[in-house]
Protein backbone atom coordinates (compact mmCIF):
# COMPACT_ATOMS: atom_id res chain seq x y z
CA UNK A 1 0.00 0.00 0.00
CA UNK A 2 1.14 3.54 -0.68
CA UNK A 3 2.37 5.41 2.40
CA UNK A 4 2.04 8.86 0.80
CA UNK A 5 -1.09 10.54 -0.52
CA UNK A 6 -1.83 10.53 -4.25
CA UNK A 7 -3.86 12.53 -6.73
CA UNK A 8 -3.86 12.49 -10.54
CA UNK A 9 -1.52 14.37 -12.86
CA UNK A 10 -4.13 15.91 -15.16
CA UNK A 11 -7.86 16.21 -15.68
CA UNK A 12 -9.72 13.58 -17.68
CA UNK A 13 -13.37 13.20 -18.69
CA UNK A 14 -15.54 10.11 -19.16
CA UNK A 15 -19.08 10.12 -20.54
CA UNK A 16 -21.98 7.72 -20.39
CA UNK A 17 -25.57 7.37 -19.24
CA UNK A 18 -27.10 7.08 -15.80
CA UNK A 19 -28.32 3.57 -15.04
CA UNK A 20 -31.62 4.71 -13.57
CA UNK A 21 -32.19 8.11 -15.19
CA UNK A 22 -31.01 7.13 -18.67
CA UNK A 23 -29.67 10.66 -19.17
CA UNK A 24 -26.27 11.52 -20.65
CA UNK A 25 -23.61 12.33 -18.07
CA UNK A 26 -20.14 13.86 -18.32
CA UNK A 27 -17.83 13.21 -15.40
CA UNK A 28 -14.44 14.92 -15.09
CA UNK A 29 -11.71 13.84 -12.68
CA UNK A 30 -9.50 16.74 -11.53
CA UNK A 31 -6.33 16.77 -9.39
CA UNK A 32 -6.77 18.14 -5.89
CA UNK A 33 -4.62 19.28 -2.98
CA UNK A 34 -3.21 17.33 -0.04
CA UNK A 35 -5.82 16.30 2.57
CA UNK A 36 -8.72 17.43 0.36
CA UNK A 37 -10.20 13.94 0.07
CA UNK A 38 -12.73 12.75 -2.53
CA UNK A 39 -15.38 15.30 -3.52
CA UNK A 40 -18.12 15.55 -6.14
CA UNK A 41 -19.23 18.86 -7.64
CA UNK A 42 -22.53 19.33 -9.46
CA UNK A 43 -21.36 21.78 -12.13
CA UNK A 44 -24.79 21.78 -13.82
CA UNK A 45 -26.44 23.50 -10.84
CA UNK A 46 -26.31 27.29 -10.45
CA UNK A 47 -24.43 27.26 -7.11
CA UNK A 48 -22.28 24.24 -8.10
CA UNK A 49 -22.41 22.54 -4.67
CA UNK A 50 -19.57 20.30 -3.51
CA UNK A 51 -20.53 16.98 -1.95
CA UNK A 52 -17.88 15.11 0.02
CA UNK A 53 -17.66 11.31 -0.12
CA UNK A 54 -18.94 10.93 3.43
CA UNK A 55 -21.21 8.30 4.94
CA UNK A 56 -23.02 11.01 6.89
CA UNK A 57 -24.19 12.56 3.59
CA UNK A 58 -25.90 9.38 2.31
CA UNK A 59 -29.63 10.03 1.72
CA UNK A 60 -30.71 7.00 -0.33
CA UNK A 61 -29.49 3.41 -0.71
CA UNK A 62 -32.44 1.83 -2.54
CA UNK A 63 -30.63 0.88 -5.81
CA UNK A 64 -27.19 2.35 -5.24
CA UNK A 65 -25.58 4.87 -2.93
CA UNK A 66 -26.73 8.49 -3.13
CA UNK A 67 -25.10 11.53 -1.49
CA UNK A 68 -26.62 14.96 -0.96
CA UNK A 69 -25.42 18.31 0.40
CA UNK A 70 -26.50 21.94 -0.05
CA UNK A 71 -29.22 20.96 -2.50
CA UNK A 72 -26.85 18.95 -4.69
CA UNK A 73 -27.38 15.23 -5.10
CA UNK A 74 -25.24 12.59 -6.80
CA UNK A 75 -26.26 8.94 -7.00
CA UNK A 76 -24.73 5.56 -7.87
CA UNK A 77 -21.34 6.69 -6.55
CA UNK A 78 -20.08 3.28 -5.42
CA UNK A 79 -18.31 2.15 -8.62
CA UNK A 80 -16.29 5.32 -9.11
CA UNK A 81 -15.38 5.35 -5.41
CA UNK A 82 -14.22 1.74 -5.66
CA UNK A 83 -11.96 2.68 -8.58
CA UNK A 84 -10.37 5.45 -6.51
CA UNK A 85 -9.79 3.17 -3.52
CA UNK A 86 -8.45 0.44 -5.77
CA UNK A 87 -5.87 2.83 -7.25
CA UNK A 88 -5.15 4.34 -3.80
CA UNK A 89 -6.08 7.88 -4.89
CA UNK A 90 -6.70 10.08 -1.86
CA UNK A 91 -7.40 13.56 -3.22
CA UNK A 92 -9.58 14.28 -6.25
CA UNK A 93 -12.40 16.55 -7.38
CA UNK A 94 -15.07 14.87 -9.52
CA UNK A 95 -17.08 17.33 -11.59
CA UNK A 96 -20.39 15.92 -12.80
CA UNK A 97 -23.10 17.58 -14.91
CA UNK A 98 -26.04 15.40 -13.83
CA UNK A 99 -27.48 13.76 -10.74
CA UNK A 100 -26.14 10.27 -11.43
CA UNK A 101 -22.68 8.84 -12.07
CA UNK A 102 -22.58 7.13 -15.51
CA UNK A 103 -22.99 3.38 -15.30
CA UNK A 104 -20.39 2.75 -18.07
CA UNK A 105 -20.18 -1.04 -18.50
CA UNK A 106 -21.63 -1.77 -15.05
CA UNK A 107 -18.23 -2.19 -13.40
CA UNK A 108 -15.36 0.07 -12.27
CA UNK A 109 -12.85 -0.85 -14.98
CA UNK A 110 -13.51 2.09 -17.31
CA UNK A 111 -13.03 4.51 -14.41
CA UNK A 112 -9.79 2.73 -13.50
CA UNK A 113 -8.50 2.96 -17.06
CA UNK A 114 -9.35 6.67 -17.32
CA UNK A 115 -7.61 7.44 -14.03
CA UNK A 116 -4.54 5.50 -15.10
CA UNK A 117 -4.51 7.44 -18.36
CA UNK A 118 -4.52 10.68 -16.34
CA UNK A 119 -1.58 9.30 -14.32
CA UNK A 120 -1.08 9.12 -10.57
CA UNK A 121 0.98 11.73 -8.76
CA UNK A 122 2.55 11.24 -5.33
CA UNK A 123 2.01 14.10 -2.89
CA UNK A 124 4.24 15.25 -0.06
CA UNK A 125 2.02 14.06 2.77
CA UNK A 126 1.48 10.78 4.55
CA UNK A 127 -1.78 8.90 4.09
CA UNK A 128 -4.00 9.22 7.14
CA UNK A 129 -4.66 5.52 7.73
CA UNK A 130 -7.07 4.33 10.37
CA UNK A 131 -5.63 1.24 12.01
CA UNK A 132 -8.25 -0.62 14.00
CA UNK A 133 -7.43 -0.94 17.72
CA UNK A 134 -9.93 -3.82 17.91
CA UNK A 135 -12.55 -5.59 15.84
CA UNK A 136 -15.74 -3.85 14.69
CA UNK A 137 -18.82 -6.03 14.18
CA UNK A 138 -22.25 -5.40 12.68
CA UNK A 139 -25.30 -7.58 12.12
CA UNK A 140 -28.62 -6.76 10.50
CA UNK A 141 -31.07 -9.41 11.68
CA UNK A 142 -33.80 -8.40 9.21
CA UNK A 143 -31.58 -8.52 6.11
CA UNK A 144 -29.50 -11.42 7.48
CA UNK A 145 -26.27 -9.50 6.87
CA UNK A 146 -23.10 -9.81 8.91
CA UNK A 147 -20.04 -7.60 8.55
CA UNK A 148 -16.77 -7.37 10.47
CA UNK A 149 -13.56 -5.38 10.35
CA UNK A 150 -10.55 -6.98 12.01
CA UNK A 151 -7.15 -5.40 12.76
CA UNK A 152 -4.47 -6.14 10.15
CA UNK A 153 -1.62 -4.13 8.64
CA UNK A 154 -3.19 -4.12 5.16
CA UNK A 155 -6.54 -3.78 3.40
CA UNK A 156 -8.27 -7.06 2.57
CA UNK A 157 -11.88 -7.84 1.75
CA UNK A 158 -13.80 -11.13 1.63
CA UNK A 159 -17.46 -11.32 0.60
CA UNK A 160 -19.93 -14.20 0.60
CA UNK A 161 -23.31 -14.07 -1.15
CA UNK A 162 -26.22 -16.50 -1.25
CA UNK A 163 -29.43 -15.62 -3.14
CA UNK A 164 -31.30 -18.90 -2.80
CA UNK A 165 -30.93 -19.27 -6.55
CA UNK A 166 -30.09 -22.42 -8.50
CA UNK A 167 -28.31 -20.25 -11.07
CA UNK A 168 -26.10 -18.27 -8.68
CA UNK A 169 -25.84 -20.57 -5.70
CA UNK A 170 -23.46 -19.56 -2.91
CA UNK A 171 -20.42 -17.57 -4.01
CA UNK A 172 -17.51 -15.88 -2.34
CA UNK A 173 -14.77 -13.53 -3.50
CA UNK A 174 -11.62 -12.19 -1.88
CA UNK A 175 -9.26 -9.29 -2.41
CA UNK A 176 -6.04 -10.04 -0.52
CA UNK A 177 -4.03 -7.04 -1.76
CA UNK A 178 -5.42 -3.68 -2.84
CA UNK A 179 -2.86 -3.74 -5.67
CA UNK A 180 -4.90 -6.61 -7.22
CA UNK A 181 -8.11 -4.58 -7.44
CA UNK A 182 -7.72 -3.73 -11.12
CA UNK A 183 -7.08 -7.29 -12.32
CA UNK A 184 -9.28 -9.22 -9.89
CA UNK A 185 -12.28 -7.00 -9.08
CA UNK A 186 -12.63 -3.84 -11.18
CA UNK A 187 -14.16 -5.46 -14.30
CA UNK A 188 -16.94 -7.27 -12.40
CA UNK A 189 -20.33 -5.96 -13.55
CA UNK A 190 -23.48 -5.20 -11.63
CA UNK A 191 -26.27 -7.77 -11.86
CA UNK A 192 -30.01 -8.01 -11.49
CA UNK A 193 -32.56 -10.81 -11.47
CA UNK A 194 -34.89 -10.95 -14.46
CA UNK A 195 -38.00 -10.84 -12.27
CA UNK A 196 -36.84 -7.51 -10.81
CA UNK A 197 -36.55 -5.68 -14.13
CA UNK A 198 -40.21 -4.99 -14.79
CA UNK A 199 -40.69 -3.69 -11.25
CA UNK A 200 -37.68 -1.38 -11.57
CA UNK A 201 -38.80 -0.09 -14.93
CA UNK A 202 -42.33 0.58 -13.68
CA UNK A 203 -40.81 2.65 -10.87
CA UNK A 204 -38.87 4.90 -13.26
CA UNK A 205 -35.58 3.09 -12.70
CA UNK A 206 -33.07 1.33 -15.03
CA UNK A 207 -33.91 3.81 -17.84
CA UNK A 208 -30.26 3.58 -18.84
CA UNK A 209 -30.11 -0.17 -18.42
CA UNK A 210 -28.66 -2.23 -21.23
CA UNK A 211 -27.51 -5.79 -21.69
CA UNK A 212 -24.01 -4.35 -22.06
CA UNK A 213 -23.91 -2.73 -18.61
CA UNK A 214 -25.55 -5.33 -16.40
CA UNK A 215 -25.72 -9.08 -16.03
CA UNK A 216 -29.33 -10.26 -16.01
CA UNK A 217 -29.83 -13.47 -14.05
CA UNK A 218 -32.62 -15.74 -15.29
CA UNK A 219 -33.63 -17.98 -12.40
CA UNK A 220 -36.88 -19.17 -13.98
CA UNK A 221 -38.10 -19.59 -17.57
CA UNK A 222 -40.54 -16.93 -18.77
CA UNK A 223 -43.13 -16.65 -21.50
CA UNK A 224 -42.29 -15.28 -25.00
CA UNK A 225 -44.65 -12.34 -24.40
CA UNK A 226 -42.58 -11.23 -21.41
CA UNK A 227 -39.42 -11.51 -23.49
CA UNK A 228 -40.94 -9.23 -26.13
CA UNK A 229 -41.69 -6.65 -23.44
CA UNK A 230 -38.12 -6.87 -22.18
CA UNK A 231 -36.79 -6.43 -25.71
CA UNK A 232 -38.71 -3.16 -25.94
CA UNK A 233 -37.44 -2.13 -22.51
CA UNK A 234 -33.82 -2.62 -23.61
CA UNK A 235 -34.45 -1.35 -27.15
CA UNK A 236 -33.35 -4.68 -28.62
CA UNK A 237 -34.88 -6.48 -31.64
CA UNK A 238 -34.97 -9.73 -29.72
CA UNK A 239 -34.09 -11.21 -26.33
CA UNK A 240 -33.48 -14.91 -25.87
CA UNK A 241 -33.51 -17.19 -22.87
CA UNK A 242 -32.67 -20.71 -23.97
CA UNK A 243 -32.34 -22.01 -20.43
CA UNK A 244 -32.02 -20.80 -16.87
CA UNK A 245 -28.81 -18.78 -16.60
CA UNK A 246 -27.75 -15.44 -18.06
CA UNK A 247 -30.02 -13.39 -20.33
CA UNK A 248 -28.86 -13.53 -23.98
CA UNK A 249 -26.16 -16.00 -22.85
CA UNK A 250 -23.61 -13.29 -22.06
CA UNK A 251 -20.22 -14.67 -21.03
CA UNK A 252 -19.22 -13.95 -17.46
CA UNK A 253 -15.82 -12.31 -16.93
CA UNK A 254 -15.32 -14.49 -13.83
CA UNK A 255 -17.18 -17.57 -12.67
CA UNK A 256 -18.02 -15.72 -9.46
CA UNK A 257 -18.56 -12.30 -11.09
CA UNK A 258 -21.65 -11.47 -8.96
CA UNK A 259 -19.70 -12.06 -5.73
CA UNK A 260 -16.78 -10.01 -7.06
CA UNK A 261 -19.15 -7.18 -7.91
CA UNK A 262 -20.58 -7.27 -4.40
CA UNK A 263 -17.00 -6.97 -3.14
CA UNK A 264 -16.52 -4.00 -5.47
CA UNK A 265 -19.59 -2.36 -3.93
CA UNK A 266 -18.23 -2.94 -0.42
CA UNK A 267 -14.92 -1.29 -1.35
CA UNK A 268 -16.75 1.67 -2.89
CA UNK A 269 -19.22 2.18 -0.06
CA UNK A 270 -16.53 1.90 2.62
CA UNK A 271 -14.68 4.76 0.89
CA UNK A 272 -17.34 6.87 2.62
CA UNK A 273 -15.39 6.40 5.86
CA UNK A 274 -13.30 9.30 4.54
CA UNK A 275 -9.89 7.79 5.30
CA UNK A 276 -7.92 4.81 4.03
CA UNK A 277 -8.26 1.97 6.49
CA UNK A 278 -6.11 -0.97 7.40
CA UNK A 279 -8.42 -3.87 8.12
CA UNK A 280 -9.64 -7.28 7.10
CA UNK A 281 -13.24 -6.74 5.98
CA UNK A 282 -15.56 -9.75 6.11
CA UNK A 283 -19.07 -9.45 4.69
CA UNK A 284 -21.85 -12.00 4.36
CA UNK A 285 -24.73 -11.06 2.02
CA UNK A 286 -23.94 -7.31 2.04
CA UNK A 287 -25.93 -4.58 0.30
CA UNK A 288 -25.63 -0.81 0.01
CA UNK A 289 -27.68 -0.09 3.13
CA UNK A 290 -25.58 -2.35 5.33
CA UNK A 291 -22.32 -1.20 3.72
CA UNK A 292 -23.16 2.41 4.53
CA UNK A 293 -24.26 1.57 8.05
CA UNK A 294 -20.98 -0.29 8.57
CA UNK A 295 -19.03 2.70 7.21
CA UNK A 296 -20.76 4.82 9.84
CA UNK A 297 -19.72 2.34 12.53
CA UNK A 298 -16.09 2.63 11.39
CA UNK A 299 -16.35 6.44 11.36
CA UNK A 300 -17.61 6.31 14.94
CA UNK A 301 -14.67 4.09 15.92
CA UNK A 302 -12.29 6.59 14.31
CA UNK A 303 -13.72 9.44 16.39
CA UNK A 304 -13.43 7.36 19.54
CA UNK A 305 -9.84 6.34 18.75
CA UNK A 306 -8.81 9.94 18.11
CA UNK A 307 -9.96 10.87 21.60
CA UNK A 308 -8.70 7.74 23.36
CA UNK A 309 -5.34 7.48 25.02
CA UNK A 310 -2.85 4.96 23.65
CA UNK A 311 -2.70 1.82 25.76
CA UNK A 312 0.09 1.93 28.34
CA UNK A 313 1.39 -1.22 29.99
CA UNK A 314 3.93 -0.22 32.67
CA UNK A 315 5.25 -3.79 32.66
CA UNK A 316 6.13 -3.73 28.97
CA UNK A 317 9.66 -2.95 27.81
CA UNK A 318 9.77 0.66 26.55
CA UNK A 319 11.11 1.62 23.13
CA UNK A 320 13.42 4.06 24.93
CA UNK A 321 14.03 4.36 28.67
CA UNK A 322 15.40 7.51 30.29
CA UNK A 323 18.97 6.62 29.32
CA UNK A 324 17.94 6.17 25.69
CA UNK A 325 16.02 9.45 25.70
CA UNK A 326 18.97 11.28 27.26
CA UNK A 327 21.27 9.97 24.53
CA UNK A 328 19.07 11.61 21.88
CA UNK A 329 17.62 14.72 23.53
CA UNK A 330 19.91 17.36 25.06
CA UNK A 331 17.37 18.51 27.64
CA UNK A 332 18.43 18.10 31.27
CA UNK A 333 17.02 18.93 34.70
CA UNK A 334 14.77 20.80 35.21
CA UNK A 335 13.63 20.60 31.56
CA UNK A 336 13.91 16.88 30.90
CA UNK A 337 10.21 16.10 30.83
CA UNK A 338 9.77 12.67 29.20
CA UNK A 339 10.47 9.44 31.10
CA UNK A 340 9.74 6.75 28.48
CA UNK A 341 8.97 6.24 24.82
CA UNK A 342 6.49 3.34 24.58
CA UNK A 343 5.61 3.43 20.85
CA UNK A 344 7.18 4.70 17.66
CA UNK A 345 6.54 4.13 13.96
CA UNK A 346 7.13 6.19 10.81
CA UNK A 347 4.33 8.61 11.72
CA UNK A 348 3.54 8.39 15.43
CA UNK A 349 5.42 8.47 18.73
CA UNK A 350 4.05 7.99 22.25
CA UNK A 351 5.84 9.06 25.42
CA UNK A 352 5.16 8.90 29.15
CA UNK A 353 5.63 11.63 31.78
CA UNK A 354 5.19 10.74 35.44
CA UNK A 355 4.22 13.80 37.48
CA UNK A 356 5.34 13.88 41.14
CA UNK A 357 5.16 16.46 43.92
CA UNK A 358 8.96 16.69 43.76
CA UNK A 359 8.84 18.53 40.40
CA UNK A 360 10.69 21.83 40.80
CA UNK A 361 7.87 23.88 39.27
CA UNK A 362 5.45 22.96 42.06
CA UNK A 363 7.48 25.20 44.39
CA UNK A 364 5.84 28.20 42.79
CA UNK A 365 2.92 26.82 40.72
CA UNK A 366 1.28 26.65 43.23
CA UNK A 367 2.54 25.46 46.65
CA UNK A 368 -0.96 25.23 48.14
CA UNK A 369 -2.58 24.02 44.89
CA UNK A 370 0.05 22.23 42.78
CA UNK A 371 -0.85 22.38 39.06
CA UNK A 372 1.50 21.45 36.21
CA UNK A 373 1.98 24.52 33.96
CA UNK A 374 0.35 24.13 30.56
CA UNK A 375 3.46 25.40 28.78
CA UNK A 376 5.43 22.51 30.25
CA UNK A 377 2.82 20.03 29.02
CA UNK A 378 3.37 21.45 25.54
CA UNK A 379 7.14 21.25 26.04
CA UNK A 380 6.76 17.58 27.01
CA UNK A 381 4.77 16.99 23.79
CA UNK A 382 7.50 18.69 21.79
CA UNK A 383 10.23 16.57 23.38
CA UNK A 384 8.24 13.44 22.57
CA UNK A 385 7.87 14.61 18.97
CA UNK A 386 11.58 15.45 18.93
CA UNK A 387 12.39 11.77 19.40
CA UNK A 388 10.45 11.00 16.21
CA UNK A 389 12.23 13.73 14.24
CA UNK A 390 15.67 12.73 15.51
CA UNK A 391 15.02 9.14 14.44
CA UNK A 392 15.29 10.30 10.81
CA UNK A 393 19.04 11.03 11.12
CA UNK A 394 21.80 8.47 11.78
CA UNK A 395 23.57 10.60 14.41
CA UNK A 396 20.89 12.26 16.58
CA UNK A 397 23.46 13.13 19.25
CA UNK A 398 24.86 15.72 16.85
CA UNK A 399 21.57 17.66 16.53
CA UNK A 400 19.64 20.23 18.53
CA UNK A 401 15.84 20.47 18.46
CA UNK A 402 14.06 23.83 18.28
CA UNK A 403 10.44 25.00 18.35
CA UNK A 404 9.24 26.89 15.27
CA UNK A 405 5.57 27.26 16.05
CA UNK A 406 2.60 26.36 18.26
CA UNK A 407 -0.95 26.53 16.87
CA UNK A 408 -4.44 25.67 18.08
CA UNK A 409 -3.23 25.02 21.62
CA UNK A 410 -5.93 24.02 24.12
CA UNK A 411 -5.78 23.04 27.79
CA UNK A 412 -8.66 20.79 28.76
CA UNK A 413 -8.01 19.59 32.31
CA UNK A 414 -5.71 20.25 35.25
CA UNK A 415 -2.66 17.99 35.70
CA UNK A 416 -1.67 17.35 39.33
CA UNK A 417 0.97 15.35 41.23
CA UNK A 418 0.41 11.62 40.90
CA UNK A 419 -0.85 11.86 37.32
CA UNK A 420 0.76 9.91 34.50
CA UNK A 421 0.63 11.81 31.22
CA UNK A 422 0.57 9.87 27.95
CA UNK A 423 1.96 12.08 25.18
CA UNK A 424 1.03 11.24 21.59
CA UNK A 425 2.47 13.06 18.56
CA UNK A 426 1.39 12.34 14.98
CA UNK A 427 3.07 13.76 11.89
CA UNK A 428 0.80 15.88 9.71
CA UNK A 429 3.24 15.84 6.77
CA UNK A 430 6.50 14.07 5.95
CA UNK A 431 9.59 15.47 7.66
CA UNK A 432 11.46 17.65 5.19
CA UNK A 433 14.82 19.36 5.74
CA UNK A 434 14.58 18.48 9.41
CA UNK A 435 11.25 20.31 9.85
CA UNK A 436 8.30 18.45 11.31
CA UNK A 437 4.68 19.50 11.76
CA UNK A 438 2.71 17.29 14.12
CA UNK A 439 -0.40 17.18 16.24
CA UNK A 440 0.31 16.55 19.91
CA UNK A 441 -2.21 15.28 22.44
CA UNK A 442 -1.66 14.73 26.18
CA UNK A 443 -3.87 12.28 28.08
CA UNK A 444 -4.32 11.46 31.73
CA UNK A 445 -6.26 8.23 31.80
CA UNK A 446 -8.68 8.49 28.88
CA UNK A 447 -9.09 12.24 29.27
CA UNK A 448 -7.42 14.75 26.98
CA UNK A 449 -5.65 17.31 29.17
CA UNK A 450 -4.01 19.38 26.43
CA UNK A 451 -3.39 19.40 22.68
CA UNK A 452 -1.63 21.54 20.10
CA UNK A 453 -0.25 21.60 16.58
CA UNK A 454 3.53 21.85 16.84
CA UNK A 455 6.23 22.72 14.34
CA UNK A 456 9.83 21.90 15.21
CA UNK A 457 13.19 21.67 13.53
CA UNK A 458 16.39 19.76 14.17
CA UNK A 459 19.65 21.55 13.43
CA UNK A 460 23.19 20.16 13.35
CA UNK A 461 25.46 21.41 16.08
CA UNK A 462 28.02 22.67 13.57
CA UNK A 463 25.36 24.83 11.90
CA UNK A 464 24.41 26.39 15.23
CA UNK A 465 28.07 27.15 15.93
CA UNK A 466 28.27 29.14 12.70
Amino acid sequence: MYTKQHTIKKSITVSGVGLHTGGKVNLTFKPDEIDSGIKFQRVDLPHQPIIEADADLVVDISRGTTLEKDGGRVSTVEHVLAALVGLQIDNILIEIDAAEVPIMDGSAILFVEALEEAGLEEQNALRNFFELPEGIFYRDEVKNVEMAALPVDDYRVTVMVDYNSKVLGSQHASLNKIQDFKTEIASSRTFVFLHELQYLYNNNLVRGGDLNNAIVIVDKLIEPKELDELAKLFNKPKIEVKEEGILNNIDLRHKNEPARHKLLDVVGDLALVGRPIKAQILAARPGHSTNVEFAKRIKKAIKQAERTAPKYDPNAEPILDIEGISAKLKHRYPFQLVDKIIHQDHKTVVGVKNVTINENFFQGHFPDNPVMPGVLQVEAMAQTGGILVLSTVPDPENYWTYFLGIDNCRFRRIVKPGDTIILKCELLAPIKRGIAKMHGTAFVGNNVVSEATLTARIVKKEEVAK
